[in-house]
């Protein structure tokens, strides 16, 4: 597996944790973190992960925003945990991160939803994220 694509899979379980806890991103980072120093069982926080987490975290009330007013027939609270948390890692990613072509942020998504979600996450996902996608340049302004 290429050290991007863990990077986002460990993104992606901390935001879930995060979720799941009730936690903020920051102190399930941290948590990481910590346990990955003390614990050689634990895979190492690589810098790319750190790099998406705290992304995130900066823009979690607008990336929240976004997928409320884009999510058709969806309150954001009523979605499976694991989409939401696929679905913010991803906007980040998308509309905050010149580095990584659009096109390699949407598929890594849709690998996650396949991975770890229902039949109709891919879907679900790809579609969200392509109208990011599309309306990108509008909603960097519309900060």
């Amino acid at each position: 597996m290429a050290a991007r694509n863990k990077a986002r899979k460990r993104a992606f379980q901390i935001l879930f944790e995060a979720d799941q806890r009730g936690e903020s991103v920051q102190s399930v980072l941290a948590d990481w973190v910590r346990l990955s120093r003390t614990d050689d069982r634990q895979p190492p926080v690589g810098e790319f992960t750190m790099e998406l987490v705290e992304g995130y975290a900066q823009y979690a009330d607008r990336i929240d925003d976004l997928i409320v007013t884009y999510a058709v027939d969806w309150e954001i609270d009523r979605m499976p945990v694991v989409d939401r948390s696929i679905l913010r890692l991803g906007a980040y990613e998308l509309i905050w991160m010149d580095e990584t072509p659009d096109a390699v942020v949407i598929d890594e998504a849709v690998q996650l939803a396949k991975e770890f979600s229902t039949d109709d996450s891919p879907s679900f996902v790809n579609g969200l994220l392509a109208r990011f996608k599309d309306l990108k340049p509008n909603l960097r302004r519309e900060q």
